[in-house]
């Protein structure tokens, strides 16, 4: 039995295999990755579509828009009031405010091609932010190329009341013979272009006026230093100036 306690100098034995059967997680995460990228390129072709559209459309509007322009070549209308003649602007104790105020007002249609259809004006006259007067306008069309004179008056006496800077204000004007007035005027207005016709649209125009005082015969100024000097008038995109 010697030989059983000695050496072993064979061939060495290799470990036994192990068999598993491979999980169908690798294939799985192989078709979600496969899916996911479909996904992606489907969204990419999708969003490049989108950005493709978007952008001829920007492309044709502002074609469209140039091409508009350079045909109609459109101007904004120009209001200024060329006169003013005020002979009467008292202000009694009971708050009571008599004016009697006539104004001629030029509205300029500079454009070639576009015409004007003023379906409503309303003027309003202010003094010191509050309204003392206001006349309603007819309507009437504007050709291109065009001035048309509009002659709002406002005559009779309204209860006006001024808080006591104001009536300080009041009595310096007074005193020196010319008044600061305002005269706002709200439209709604349509345009014209050959056959076409724009929607409604309403601009507000404000005219700062300094007026002087006429007496009665209204010939002269009761300042002879004191004249109306014809006024630009413009147009008021804000809402505080605006009572309506």
């Amino acid at each position: 039995m010697s030989h059983l306690n000695g050496a072993y100098y064979g061939p060495s034995v290799p470990p036994p295999k192990s068999y598993h059967r491979p999980s169908r997680g690798g294939r799985d995460g192989c078709c979600c990755g496969c899916l996911s990228c479909f996904c992606g390129c489907i969204f990419d072709c999708i969003l490049g579509l989108i950005c493709k559209i978007l952008t001829t459309i920007l492309i044709i509007v502002a074609i469209l828009g140039f091409l508009f322009w350079f045909i109609v070549r459109p101007n904004v209308l120009k209001f200024h009031v060329t006169d003013a003649s005020l002979t009467r602007f008292d202000y009694t104790t009971n708050n009571t405010l008599h004016y009697d105020l006539a104004l001629n007002v030029s509205i300029r249609n500079p454009n070639r091609r576009v015409g004007v259809y003023y379906d409503h004006i309303e003027a309003h006259a202010l003094y010191q932010d509050v309204l003392f007067g206001n006349q309603t306008l007819g309507p009437f069309f504007q050709h291109h190329k065009n001035t048309t004179f509009v002659n709002p008056l406002f005559k009779g006496q309204r209860v006006t009341p001024l808080a006591g800077n104001q009536v300080e204000v009041f009595d310096k004007e007074k005193g020196s013979g010319v008044y600061t007035i305002d005269l706002k005027l709200f439209m709604v207005v349509r345009f014209k272009f050959l056959l076409f016709k724009s929607a409604s649209v309403k601009p507000k125009i404000r005219c700062a006026l300094h007026v002087p005082l006429k007496s009665r015969n209204a010939t002269t100024t009761i300042s002879p230093d004191a004249a109306f000097q014809p006024t630009e008038c413009g147009w008021d995109y804000g809402k505080k100036w605006w009572i309506h």
